[in-house]
């Protein structure tokens, strides 16, 4: 079956998103491990909370509710982190 033309760009969009936000929680992580910024800083709780974010939706989209699950909870934690640092 071929998707229509909308569903196509819908479904790149929602890939691209997917693949970013998976980029930037793997950039978030590489950044503490190699000590560019340390785990209590709002850009490491920021990009964990954008990237999760981004993982629930595409998650979400494709019906696919174990990673969406792990990063609601990936999200919250960032969420009450960023909190604390404010």
């Amino acid at each position: 079956m071929k998707l229509s033309s909308s569903r196509q760009k819908t479904h790149l969009i929602i890939e691209i998103i997917g693949w970013l936000s998976v980029a930037l929680i793997i950039l978030a992580y590489a950044m503490v491990s190699f000590d560019v910024f340390a785990s209590q800083t709002s850009t490491y709780q920021i990009l964990n909370f954008i990237g999760a974010i981004g993982i629930i939706f595409h998650s979400v989209a494709k019906k696919d509710y174990q990673p969406a699950a792990l990063n609601i909870i990936w999200a919250l934690i960032a969420l009450i982190a960023l909190a604390q640092l404010l």
